[in-house]
């Protein structure tokens, strides 16, 4: 019998990943999280270099935030948008775990080049 409490919290780190990865194919997304990479911005600073209307923006900041991406305050009569570090640090933390791993393959890979490369010289 599976656990259920465990394959739900599995569950909820894919769901979030596959959300935040979603988020991140959009290409105006990803400007607009390059843009809060730079600090905290409103909708409208935030769609001042876009083609799109305000309200374009704000739908792809909801699903921005809804990704767990970036967050949204109130200053005032302000209501900036703040990039969410720790969800791209679990993005980061995902991506690293292949990264590590394919590296290491390459060393090993490295390696056997380099043995057999010498053998051959050797043999000659």
């Amino acid at each position: 019998m599976i656990d259920y409490w465990m394959v739900d919290v599995s569950e909820k780190a894919d769901e979030r990943l596959d959300r935040a990865f979603m988020a991140l194919a959009d290409p105006v997304r990803r400007a607009l999280v390059a843009r809060l990479s730079t600090g905290p911005a409103t909708v409208n600073e935030l769609a001042e270099p876009f083609t799109i209307s305000k309200q374009a923006v704000s739908r792809h900041l909801q699903v921005l935030e809804r990704a767990g991406l970036i967050t949204r305050s109130r200053d005032g009569q302000r209501r900036p948008c703040h990039l969410a570090p720790a969800a791209l640090e679990e993005l980061t933390a995902w991506i690293d775990g292949y990264r590590l791993t394919a590296e290491s393959s390459f060393r090993k890979l490295d390696s056997l080049l380099a043995i057999m490369t010498s053998s051959t010289t050797e043999n000659k």
